[in-house]
């Protein structure tokens, strides 16, 4: 008893700080009854009221609710959830509900019954240093995914199904491997150059 005590005292710390934590954030992508969906971003109260003071500081707000409509307003402009190639799906009957962690719900109107491709982008706390979310899918039968939203993949992922469960997609996949070959050879061009300048300078010493 004292065991499941103690490891439940730490999980809920745990999760106390992640809450507090400015840069983490949550983007959570759930599937309801009747093929009904509900998004939900989480994050500390501050990584919100740094974003809302950047963002609206020709207009800042007076009163909770006048933050709450900034929060939705920038949220809406800063998401994109497209699948299938199809428009950006609208975001509505968004709340916001206050705390520590603080969570914003929408449901999210048009998502085809058959999801094939899914491109994901949240923006809303790209100005945080190191700022990062984890995208969450919860699909009525296919596996939990997780992934990582940042400033590596401009904080945007494109995915597909497959095998009941959404993957990265080649297409980036090969993207980012595109920037590393590219890396790896500038690197060696400029060994290249430096060996070769280095003979250079010892046949004029000869």
């Amino acid at each position: 008893m004292f065991k499941k005590l103690l490891c439940l005292a730490i999980l809920l710390i745990s999760l106390s700080v992640k809450a507090h934590q400015t840069n983490i954030s949550t983007t959570m992508l759930v599937e309801k009854e009747n093929n009904t969906w509900v998004l939900q971003i989480s994050a500390s109260l501050t990584a919100f009221q740094q974003e809302i003071k950047l963002h609206y500081a020709n207009t800042p707000y007076k009163t909770p609710e006048e933050f709450k409509q900034m929060v939705l307003e920038h949220l809406k402009k800063n998401i994109s959830i497209v699948f299938n190639d199809a428009a950006a799906l609208q975001l509505t009957d968004g709340f916001v509900q206050l705390g520590h962690e603080t969570k914003v719900v929408f449901k999210v109107d048009g998502i085809p019954t058959e999801q094939h491709k899914l491109l994901v982008k949240n923006t809303a706390f790209k100005d945080i240093y190191k700022s990062k979310s984890a995208l969450i899918l919860l699909k009525k039968g296919y596996a939990k995914e997780r992934f990582v939203l940042n400033e590596g993949n401009k904080h945007t992922l494109a995915l597909k199904a497959k095998d009941n469960k959404f993957v990265v997609s080649t297409t980036q996949e090969a993207s980012i491997l595109s920037y590393q070959n590219l890396f790896v050879i500038l690197c060696i061009i400029g060994m290249g150059f430096l060996i070769k300048s280095v003979f250079v300078a010892k046949e004029i010493e000869e």
